[in-house]
């Protein structure tokens, strides 16, 4: 995904100070952070204002793993890290079998001991 957004401004609806003391961390495959949150970030946004939370992706060192900060009331932050750990897990298993998919293409391409 590039470089990750910085997060520029506090949504109305994520109340100050107190939403921004205790947020849900987790963790995730970056080679979806694409997939769930569009090119350079462009859902967030729009997943910020449907779920009442606010995000931040933070880039880990060394990883390839990346870490979404959920902020927002206590119950906002729990369905919204349960909405996005779903999502991580229905891509990266989109993308296993899209791969299986293609080793067993091209098995199924290899040529046979006759034509080598």
């Amino acid at each position: 995904m590039g470089t990750l957004p910085a997060r520029k401004n506090i949504p109305p609806w994520v109340k100050v100070p107190e939403d921004l003391k205790d947020p849900e961390v987790f963790q995730v495959q970056t080679r979806l952070l694409k997939a769930m949150f569009g090119p350079d970030g462009s859902r967030i946004p729009y997943i910020d204002q449907v779920s009442k939370a606010m995000l931040e992706l933070k880039a880990l060192e060394s990883s390839d793993l990346t870490e979404v900060v959920v902020y927002g009331s206590y119950l906002y932050k729990l369905r919204t890290k349960w909405m996005l750990q779903s999502m991580a897990e229905w891509h990266r298993q989109r993308q296993e079998r899209g791969m299986l998919k293609l080793a067993e293409a091209m098995t199924a391409l290899e040529l046979g001991p006759w034509m080598k």
